[in-house]
């Protein structure tokens, strides 16, 4: 198994009533469902999440003691389709993923579970993410909990105030009979803190008890006329219900002055960002005592119109702190002011951001601004708000950016997925580009140099879908690539199955890295490690013969590279009809790495006999091409400057971050590039025979380079 170990974390899940839990966010949110007495848990994998599904994976035997069910599930539908044991009997239940990736896949399941409504608590944890660092497509989970009425919750980023929205979020479910949403951004989830912990507790209501006496209610199925009834019961009972709960459990928080001539609402979420913007302007202290009123919206959805009124009554102007587009709430409160004719002044993006992450700087300049247009005596004589990207904007700078060529997010080095795309480009080189489709993953890095490969990408397990458009006539086929993870969450009936279906002629390569790679290393149906707890060792290869594939080839070593490229050409090429599937597997570099480099280590360590592979250029003998780099890209390769005074260009060289995968020397050679790489065994704790070698090598060396210096031709001065 790849997972990382939370063992040590695990323990402190055990806490009781009164002790102090330490540690970060999304620990904290874990020791939350226990305290909450949730009776199953599911979820798939990805950041900012991923971190949850591994501490409860480790926690296993701990929730199983307790009475909770917990399962990795195949994807978000399944987590969402997991929750459907709430719909009929009173148990609580969680599920977690990254959003709002995620919760697309999720959308089917989520309809129709907030259409019938449920009766136990239902938890739903989303790992938000905006910005330039974010991995997915900047959209918002607030948009979901609008069409499908379901209540969302951004708690303040601290620990008490997560764990505390994780015990309402369950008690605000069956207040109302509607599931909620939790959304934590990655701030959040990594966020390091302390609260006072409570004893776990068994469910109320257990799934055995479920499962032996069952219940059934149409009127809760999702089928007509009951759901246009659901519509009817969702305006007019579970929604005020829920603001109802909101109000009396003061969900929402007030700080500040009860008064004052401007007021800041804002996202729980954005409070931390809020009160260091105010920190630096003066207007608040390091223990969140405020000189403005702050209005502090924990629940995003459904918002509550009257503390929005009375916050706003009697001030000049308000602004809205929500980040991510488009402006969900600051729109419905510009419509709430105007139906009651408060003539209060709204402001929202029209000063802040219209998207991206709003961090500290970013919420200064917000903020100051706004206060300068309203109250500008509560500034004093402050300095102007430096631009929050000084270095950025230096002449300097921007002079170095045009010539020092950008430095693109790519694969680890070692990474077996390396060679894959470097005999891609060789197949080019001969039979001309190919359209190839993506899909999401290590993998998606081949659309970036240095082997600019792939077009476009639609979604996990999506790739050879979105080549189907393409099973045309052609002198040419479509290319469509996908990881071993996005074949098992939706890949092989909605890419492979379809292609079988209708017949596809194009070529379908699976990335087989044996574990989700992407998202932290996670074992899946694939994996070859033999899993106690889940069961792997699952062939690709047999699941695509299974639905019908006839052309499928097995590649056990994508390092490789001439077989790489002479299957992928054979793909291309080939007169049988039907998709043509590669399946080409090694193990990632950097979960084989985490394993492996601890027991050398240990071995070492133990007066054990053990050997590293290195590579490295020999300087004499290498031109200065450096197509080896263009074709390979690897982190470890670099160059450097020679002594050599016939040769100008500086030649390739491999740092030690060099894992001895061969990738290099496999590239230069499939393409016939040069002979310039060679390989050196490290060996730790020698013996006899390796020293006896040593030193005879180092003779002979020695013999043959006095032997070069005496031949010379040397000139007087």
């Amino acid at each position: 198994m790849a997972e990382r170990s939370f063992a040590r974390e695990v323990e402190d899940l055990k806490l009781g009533e009164g002790e102090i839990f330490r540690g970060e966010g999304i620990l904290a949110i874990t020791k939350a469902l226990l305290q909450s007495g949730v009776s199953y848990v599911g979820g798939y994998q990805g950041s900012p999440i991923s971190h949850l599904m591994d501490v409860l994976a480790d926690a296993k035997d701990m929730m199983e003691d307790l009475g909770v069910h917990f399962e990795t599930s195949a994807s978000e539908a399944a987590a969402a389709a997991m929750l459907s044991a709430s719909v009929m009997y009173p148990v609580r239940g969680a599920v977690t993923w990254k959003s709002t990736a995620g919760t697309n896949v999720a959308s089917d399941a989520l309809s129709n579970l907030s259409s019938g409504g449920v009766n136990g608590g239902a938890l739903i944890i989303l790992g938000e993410d905006f910005g330039e660092g974010s991995s997915i497509m900047q959209e918002r989970s607030h948009a979901f909990a609008m069409k499908s009425q379901m209540w969302l919750l951004d708690p303040r980023p601290n620990l008490p105030s997560i764990v505390q929205a994780v015990e309402d979020g369950f008690q605000l479910s069956e207040a109302s009979n509607t599931p909620v949403m939790l959304e934590v951004r990655i701030r959040a989830c990594h966020v390091h803190g302390q609260f006072v912990a409570k004893d776990n507790k068994r469910p109320t209501y257990t799934l055995k008890q479920a499962l032996e006496n069952p219940v059934r209610d149409v009127n809760r199925i999702v089928l007509p006329p009951a759901n246009f009834i659901h519509e009817k019961d969702k305006l007019e009972r579970r929604w005020p219900a829920a603001v109802n709960f909101i109000k009396e459990r003061k969900l929402n928080e007030f700080f500040g002055p009860e008064e004052g001539e401007i007021g800041i609402i804002m996202l729980g979420g954005m409070y931390n960002g809020v009160m260091r913007a105010l920190q630096q302007l003066g207007l608040a202290d390091v223990y969140g005592n405020s000189s403005i009123p702050l209005y502090v919206m924990n629940v995003a959805y459904p918002m509550v119109d009257e503390e929005v009124v009375d916050f706003c009554i009697g001030k000049k102007a308000v602004i809205m702190v929500e980040e991510g587009a488009p402006e969900y709430i600051e729109q419905t409160m510009h419509t709430l002011l105007r139906r009651r004719d408060i003539q209060t002044k709204l402001h929202g993006k029209d000063i802040l951001p219209l998207g991206g992450e709003y961090t500290a700087p970013v919420m200064m300049k917000g903020l100051k601004t706004f206060i300068e247009m309203y109250d500008r005596i509560l500034l004093g004589n402050q300095p102007p708000v430096p631009d929050p990207t000084p270095i950025l904007n230096d002449p300097k700078v921007k002079a170095l950016a045009e010539v020092v060529p950008a430095r693109p997010a790519g694969f680890c080095t070692g990474c077996p997925e390396r060679p894959i795309f470097a005999a891609m480009k060789l197949v080019e080189k001969e039979l001309g580009e190919h359209h190839v489709s993506a899909d999401i993953g290590c993998h998606l890095f081949s659309i970036l140099p240095p082997f600019n490969i792939g077009g476009t990408t639609m979604g996990y397990g999506l790739g050879p879908a979105s080549a189907s458009a393409f099973n045309v006539e052609a002198d040419k086929r479509s290319i469509a690539v996908m990881g071993d993870g996005g074949f098992w969450h939706n890949g092989l009936a909605t890419s492979v199955g379809n292609a079988v279906f209708n017949k596809q002629d194009g070529v379908i390569l699976v990335v087989d890295n044996y574990y989700s790679a992407a998202t932290g290393g996670q074992d899946i149906l694939s994996s070859r490690a033999i899993n106690p707890n889940r069961k792997t060792n699952n062939s690709i290869v047999n699941a695509v013969k299974g639905i019908g594939a006839t052309w499928v080839r097995q590649i056990d070593r994508t390092y490789d590279v001439a077989k790489m490229r002479d299957t992928l050409k054979e793909a291309l090429t080939t007169r049988e009809k039907g998709p043509k599937i590669i399946v080409a597997s090694s193990e990632c570099m950097l979960n084989k790495q985490r394993r492996v480099k601890p027991q050398f280590a240990k071995a070492v360590k133990d007066g054990k006999r053990m050997v590293k592979e290195r590579f490295g250029v020999d300087e004499d003998v290498c031109t200065g091409d450096h197509a080896c780099i263009r074709l390979s890209g690897c982190p470890s390769l670099s160059v450097k400057h020679t002594d050599d005074p016939l040769k100008d260009d500086p030649v390739a060289a491999i740092d030690n971050s060099c894992v001895g995968c061969g990738n290099c020397g496999e590239v230069s050679e499939a393409a016939v590039l040069c002979p310039s790489f060679y390989r050196a065994d490290v060996i730790h704790n020698p013996n006899g025979w390796d020293r006896f070698v040593y030193h005879l090598r180092n003779k002979v060396i020695g013999w043959l380079q006095a032997r070069r210096a005496a031949g010379r031709i040397m000139f007087a001065d």
